[in-house]
């Protein structure tokens, strides 16, 4: 009888003084950024988890997914912690930079990831040392219109009170038009703001400002009166496209389209969405909280 009992009392000591074990499998479809990753736990005898993911970011989930919006090296550390003690395992993760330019502003309303086009390459490069200056982080989406478009980039729209006039801030300076016959309004088009046509017969664009298209469904229609106005010609491709995710046709061949959003399109809808005042100003700001620009 007491030979049992000895076990049994060895096979609880045992149990008890079983330290945690720390491990994890890491997992990405892509090794270029931004992407993402996801984690598999493979602890043992650990009741709680504590995640750190590399870039300043942390997570006490089961089984997280991360993402990594910059390129770089990253070193994955998971804290697995029972009965007082913790065991530590670390894995490390590289993303190269992406071949074309992307940035990630985010908003109010949610994060909107927008790839640079390098065939308008003097809007490119101005939008880049605007965000190095971190010259839009609190500025404003002062203009919605649902349909059409979200513009920002006013300088005077940071701070500025519910009766404040907004829509002629700048950096100072205007940047050459660079309009592209093969770059139009889609659904997501990053495009530069401008005067009109008869204070500015070279179309040149705003230093800062810029819109989002919202845009709508877009028909044959509409893009064969496109035609007939301007003269440029759709090719397949952009009327399948236009047909596929609509946009805002009647501005193309006139404004500079210099980005494309890739992510975040519930966000613009939300944007397009909100409430407005007169002169199309959101009720509640739409804010900027900050642009990156992902290398």
């Amino acid at each position: 009888m007491s030979k049992y009992l000895f076990y049994f009392l060895v096979i609880g000591t045992l149990s008890s003084c079983a330290k945690p074990m720390a491990d994890f499998l890491l997992t990405t479809e892509s090794s270029v950024a931004p992407a993402s990753i996801q984690l598999e736990n493979k602890s043992n005898n650990a009741e709680s988890y504590l995640w750190d993911f590399g870039d300043g970011t942390t997570s006490t989930e089961v089984n997280p997914e991360h993402n990594y919006s910059l390129s770089g090296r990253y070193i994955v550390t998971l804290s697995a912690t029972g009965k007082n003690k913790t065991d530590v395992k670390a894995k490390e993760i590289v993303f190269d930079a992406p071949k074309e330019c992307f940035i990630l502003m985010k908003t109010t309303l949610g994060d909107l990831m927008i790839q640079l086009y390098d065939d308008t390459p003097l809007h490119r490069d101005n939008i880049i040392k605007l965000i190095q200056e971190k010259y839009y982080d609190g500025l404003l989406f002062h203009r919605v219109i649902k349909g059409f478009m979200a513009q920002g980039g006013d300088p005077n729209s940071k701070g500025a009170g519910p009766e404040t006039r907004l829509g002629s801030g700048g950096p100072g300076y205007t940047i050459p038009a660079e309009i592209n016959n093969n770059r139009v309004h889609f659904k997501g088009a990053l495009a530069a703001a401008r005067q009109g046509d008869q204070a500015n017969p070279k179309r040149n664009s705003s230093g800062s400002q810029f819109y989002i298209v919202h845009g709508g469904p877009v028909g044959e229609t509409s893009l064969n009166r496109q035609e007939q106005s301007t003269g440029v010609i759709y090719s397949d491709e952009l009327r399948e496209k236009y047909y596929e995710v609509g946009g805002t046709p009647a501005l193309d061949f006139k404004y500079t389209v210099f980005g494309q959003l890739i992510e975040g399109f519930d966000v613009i809808d939300a944007i397009a969405n909100t409430a407005t005042l007169p002169g199309d100003r959101p009720v509640e700001d739409v804010q900027i909280i900050s642009v990156e620009l992902i290398r």
